[in-house]
């Protein structure tokens, strides 16, 4: 089972943005006071019971660390949403998704389909 680390300081994220380069990245923007974000947690968490190694995975409260979710939208270029999954490739985001579109599915689709662009480059 994989796990994620949550991010809740600038340093973290710089680290996990200049890492993405080398490694696909999983970035999950979280409300903790907003229950669509809460269904899409459930999706989160059920993906990562079989998502596949070779990936990482990172989870932002936007609430509690709002700078960082803030520069996150800032150094992607994605306009920020909550709930929002980001999947971040060669420090480009490669696919994103909001609110009811964060299902375990979509998220599984979006990974192996990194996974196998990696692959054939």
């Amino acid at each position: 089972m994989s796990r994620y680390q949550e991010l809740t300081t600038l340093d973290q994220w710089a680290q996990v943005y200049e890492a993405s380069r080398q490694q696909p990245t999983l970035v999950f923007k979280h409300s903790t006071t907003c229950p669509i974000s809460a269904n899409a947690h459930r999706e989160f968490e059920r993906y990562l019971e079989t998502a596949p190694e070779g990936t990482a995975y990172v989870l932002v409260k936007v609430i509690e660390s709002r700078p960082v979710s803030n520069q996150i939208a800032q150094d992607l270029g994605v306009v920020h949403q909550s709930p929002q999954a980001i999947l971040i490739r060669d420090g480009q985001p490669v696919w994103h998704a909001s609110h009811w579109d964060i299902t375990a599915a979509r998220l599984r689709e979006a990974v192996e389909g990194a996974s196998a662009a990696d692959a054939q480059g």
